[in-house]
């Protein structure tokens, strides 16, 4: 998979690896501000108490 996707990157080494740090940041980007806090909202366990 790392390597179809090395060499379907265009440029030379350095570019691809620029382009792949800018990918890898772009989809932590989307994560963080879109799949987490729809995650944390849609899987929160039951609410419960300890004790009583």
């Amino acid at each position: 998979m790392y390597a179809a996707l090395w060499r379907v990157l265009p440029g030379p080494v350095w570019v691809r690896i620029l382009i792949l740090i800018v990918l890898v940041a772009v989809v932590l980007v989307a994560l963080v501000q879109w799949v987490f806090p729809w995650a944390a909202d849609t899987l929160l366990p039951q609410e419960s108490t300890v004790g009583g």
